[in-house]
């Protein structure tokens, strides 16, 4: 299910979510992190937390220094409802090469649509449990 809150459509904030972390531009990538998560945002996961936007682009500059090459990518349907959504991803490597990570993310809402904050749990690549 996918719906709107406030003035962005769920599927485009989550499409900016992945563009942020896939930029790797800092100025792109800026741009994108405010456009896309509300001031004073948080994500949190097993090996990261960040809260606001330079934190946000901190974290993600770290994560494309231990992975180079790397893109995130949505696996399957967004999952939407009331200020709430869910989403399933793989950090897919370079030249074909298998995932290194994958997981489901779930998230808040803001009134106007950008997202207040994210927890990320990871999985075993392969496994849907």
């Amino acid at each position: 299910m996918s719906g709107t809150t406030g003035t962005i459509a769920i599927a485009e904030t989550v499409e900016g979510y992945f563009a942020g972390w896939n930029e790797t531009d800092p100025q792109r990538q800026r741009e994108i992190i405010g456009a896309t998560w509300a001031a004073g945002a948080s994500y949190v996961d097993p090996l990261f937390a960040a809260v606001g936007h330079d934190a946000l682009e901190a974290m993600v500059v770290a994560v494309h220094e231990r992975f180079p090459g790397y893109h995130f990518r949505l696996t399957g349907a967004i999952d939407a409802h009331h200020d709430r959504a869910r989403w399933g991803w793989e950090l897919a490597g370079p030249d074909g090469e298998p995932p290194v990570a994958v997981g489901v993310d779930f998230a808040t809402l803001a009134p106007d649509g950008r997202l207040c904050d994210v927890t990320g749990f990871f999985a075993q690549p392969g496994n849907d449990d």
